[in-house]
């Protein structure tokens, strides 16, 4: 049977994201998490810095060393992170198991120091911007890289002084933790329900 663009059958004969089918971290990574609501501000905060560090490199490179971020980072406890001083900034830049751009290590801690900071919390600022569900993209072609929610939330970031998370970063986010469903229709992964905007928490005040 011929599949829709952007659709293929997996070695265990699974329909999968055609992205998802070159190396088993992408396809444990799309089977077990991408797309799957996230919630929590240690587990967002991950999802935030992590997107960041991957502007202009591939996801795999993030995938391959996210243990090694997570133990240089403190497990992203954003509280951790916002304490980190001059000298982790060195540590991190010297550490091989993590991607050294100090713009983005530099970025990932002013960025946790915003993060606690906020009055109602990540979670709940995220997921704000979370659009009402929708179908599924039946081809790859209907998959956006930006969205009217993504550009929303990326500017609102940038007001509030966060770094690196521009419209397009904001909308890996929202397809990585589930605020917006990017399986293609006829993927094996079960549709998840996201309650809208308005049950998810509502938009903080600006």
């Amino acid at each position: 049977m011929t599949l829709p663009d952007g659709l293929v059958h997996g070695a265990d004969g699974l329909v999968r994201c055609a992205w998802s089918v070159s190396n088993s971290l992408y396809r444990d990574y799309h089977d077990a998490e991408w797309g799957r609501p996230v919630h929590g501000d240690r587990d967002l905060f991950e999802r935030l810095s992590l997107e960041a560090f991957q502007s202009g490199l591939s996801w795999l490179v993030i995938l391959r060393k996210r243990e090694a971020f997570r133990a240089a980072f403190a497990a992203f406890d954003p509280a951790a992170v916002a304490a980190f001083g001059p000298a982790d900034v060195e540590r991190l830049c010297a550490d091989a198991g993590i991607v050294r751009n100090r713009r983005k290590i530099e970025a990932t801690i002013h960025n946790a120091r915003v993060v606690i900071e906020l009055e109602a919390g990540l979670g709940e600022l995220l997921w704000s911007f979370a659009p009402a569900p929708h179908g599924r993209p039946r081809v790859l072609s209907e998959v956006l890289s930006t969205t009217p929610e993504s550009t929303a939330m990326a500017t609102d970031l940038r007001r509030r002084g966060l770094r690196f998370v521009g419209p397009t970063t904001c909308h890996a986010l929202m397809q990585a933790t589930g605020m917006v469903d990017d399986h293609l229709l006829g993927c094996h992964v079960p549709v998840t329900t996201v309650a809208p905007p308005t049950q998810a928490g509502r938009r903080p005040a600006r």
